[in-house]
């Protein structure tokens, strides 16, 4: 039987193309042509990938499936209208709440870390999800933040058995289960989505993702004994 709080969580994000204009000096450019620069940039210096590096990503959309021994929600934080600095504090105002089990399908290879260089550029503080003992000893031994304590779970790594070349992607998980998957959408539109001011239809689209996620979490439980 499973106890406690959890909190399935996932983001969307675009290029920050203010920052990008910043680093590579694209002042005369539209965002459009921002954004096309970054990528090329990035897989001229990769040889292999134009996907950003983690600080050059900007925040559009968290979404959640909260757990608890009494309820079940899922639901996007904030509104279509909120900045990424209100979407990070109600991120982390909720872990500081209701201090839960973080579940995610790759967040320790993206989603934190980006968290992480958002919440350091708008100066949001999370003394709860940054402890590790110094000052609540239960958090010496099992916090959010080492890759192989229990308040995150990572599900990618976990059942890849921390071996990248194991690793999965949801997609691929999901519909091997029976599960919806993403629903002929991709992380790669979510760009062209945010030009067009379809923030909903992403905010949608990562409402998917965590119930995608939710859903295998439940039969990972299910794996270990702990679900009936």
């Amino acid at each position: 039987m499973l106890n406690g709080t959890s909190l399935v969580f996932d983001i969307e994000t675009v290029p920050d193309v203010e920052f990008g204009r910043r680093l590579y000096s694209l002042d005369s450019l539209s965002d459009d042509d921002v954004a096309r620069a970054m990528r090329t940039l990035r897989i001229q210096k990769t040889g292999s990938t134009d996907f950003l590096a983690h600080p050059q990503h900007r925040i559009v959309a968290i979404s959640a499936v909260l757990r608890t021994p009494d309820k079940l929600r899922v639901w996007s934080l904030g509104s279509e209208e909120s900045s990424e600095r209100e979407l990070l504090e109600r991120f982390f105002d909720g872990i500081e709440k209701f201090r839960p089990i973080l579940i995610s399908w790759n967040g320790n290879g993206f989603d934190l870390p980006v968290i992480h260089y958002r919440a350091l550029h708008h100066g949001v503080a999370a003394p709860l999800y940054w402890e590790s003992g110094e000052s609540n000893r239960d958090f010496k031994f099992n916090n959010y933040l080492n890759r192989y304590h229990a308040r995150h779970l990572d599900l990618m790594d976990l059942l890849a058995g921390y071996q990248p070349r194991a690793f999965s992607s949801l997609e691929e998980v999901a519909i091997m289960l029976g599960l919806p998957g993403k629903m002929g959408m991709s992380g790669a539109r979510v760009w062209e989505y945010f030009q067009r001011g379809q923030v909903s239809d992403i905010r949608a689209y990562c409402e998917t993702d965590v119930l995608n996620t939710f859903l295998v979490y439940l039969q990972f439980e299910r794996m270990r004994g702990l679900l009936d």
